[in-house]
């Protein structure tokens, strides 16, 4: 089998398997209707397996076809939730100072708005990632605890400007279960990344996949 023909083959099942994932629910999206799926673990990862730009795409591509089976529905919160994901994919791929920009300002963005400011501290949260960028290529948790605290620091901006969700409910209803949902999601983010490592690694070793089909995930204990 040709590189090309693998190429295709592996796009295809990373497209048919977030698929798949998307529908099948994890927990409710603490502060609105909205629910967190497998998929919240799995594609984030795939810009180390596929390079960021395919990872991006290839995720945005997922998206698009789930937001199309489920009716193109053009709510505020379902459009916004695009946009978590696809930082998600660019902060797992690869270690880059131009991603500590986006939890930064996703922390002056929050604090501009009015209820921002009276809920001062809950961007606190959001220098995880920062702190988590200095571990990048050293710890796998590290690595997936950046990557979801970042994801929920686009979200967060983005979700109290649309929304003008009051600071009581960030503070009271938000934050004291954040650390808990993102806790659960670097956990499912790194074992996801592992068990995807694993499966590459053997079939590179029975020869049904060559290097050069895709680029090689990082080594990361």
């Amino acid at each position: 089998m040709s590189p090309k023909t693998q190429k295709i083959i592996l796009f295809l099942v990373f497209v048919a398997l977030g698929l798949v994932l998307m529908q099948i629910p994890f927990t409710a999206l603490v502060g609105a209707k909205a629910r967190f799926t497998m998929f919240d673990f799995y594609g984030p990862i795939i810009g180390s397996f596929l390079g960021s730009i395919p990872g991006l795409l290839t995720v945005l591509l997922m998206q698009l076809i789930n937001w199309g089976w489920h009716g193109f529905a053009t709510d505020a919160a379902t459009i916004i939730r695009f946009f978590p994901m696809l930082f998600a994919v660019v902060y797992f791929a690869k270690k880059s100072k131009w991603t500590l920009l986006v939890p930064a300002a996703a922390m002056i963005a929050f604090w501009a708005h009015p209820e921002g400011r009276l809920a001062w501290y809950f961007p606190v949260y959001w220098l995880i990632p920062i702190a988590a960028y200095f571990f990048h290529d050293k710890f796998i948790f590290a690595r997936a605890l950046g990557t979801t605290f970042a994801a929920h620091a686009v979200g967060g901006a983005l979700w109290i400007w649309t929304f003008n969700t009051k600071a009581a409910v960030w503070l009271g209803g938000i934050f004291p279960v954040v650390w808990k949902e993102r806790g659960l999601m670097a956990l499912g983010i790194t074992l996801a990344f592992l068990l995807l490592r694993y499966v590459r690694a053997a079939l590179t070793a029975r020869g049904w996949l060559s290097l050069k089909a895709a680029a090689a995930p990082p080594s990361i204990p």
